[in-house]
């Protein structure tokens, strides 16, 4: 069993790539294998199908799309850009979903696996409204998406120097979160 943890931003010091570290920890603690990611680590061109009917898929955009198909499920921290999720993430699913023949369907990458969602924002909303878009997006693919989300409000305060959150009920609750998912995919595997 194996969990895939990233964020939607590759920005240096991200908010969200902070927030999903501390999720995995909760999912490892509960005994899943976790794997942290950062998709700006993945030289990914904007989706053109007429590049990957060219090419085929990008070199780095089968290595990823491998790290998902590998995974049981995703922990995935969002920011929110206009209200609605990052382009770097929307690129990254892009990419992933697409069809290499008929013995790699569309979405076989997403199929059947579980996420939880969680944002962090400077903003007073905490990523919230981006949620509601990515969580209707992974459902289209074939993702169940656990209810349990967190958005975190003022994130240049929230976090500690190593990473961590400030308030430790909120540092609890994102923990929580990965050992929710884990949790989760420890009964389907039961």
């Amino acid at each position: 069993m194996h969990i895939l943890a990233f964020s939607g931003s590759n920005r240096k010091d991200s908010f969200n790539q902070r927030l999903v570290a501390v999720a995995a920890r909760g999912a490892q603690e509960a005994g899943v294998d976790t794997t942290i990611i950062n998709l700006g680590d993945f030289s990914l061109p904007i989706y053109c199908q007429d590049l990957q009917n060219e090419s085929g898929l990008p070199p780095e955009a089968q290595r990823l799309k491998n790290l998902f198909k590998e995974a049981d499920g995703f922990l995935i921290a969002s920011p929110e850009y206009n209200s609605a999720f990052s382009p770097l993430l929307k690129n990254a699913i892009d990419w992933v979903s697409r069809s290499e023949g008929k013995d790699d369907p569309a979405g076989a990458a997403f199929a059947g696996k579980s996420a939880v969602l969680m944002a962090a924002s400077p903003g007073a909303l905490g990523g919230l409204r981006g949620l509601v878009f990515l969580r209707m997006l992974l459902g289209n693919i074939g993702i169940t998406v656990l209810p349990n989300q967190r958005a975190i409000p003022k994130a240049a305060d929230a976090f500690l120097e190593d990473g961590n959150l400030r308030d430790e009920k909120v540092q609890a609750s994102i923990l929580n979160l990965g050992g929710t998912l884990a949790q989760h995919l420890q009964r389907l595997e039961s």
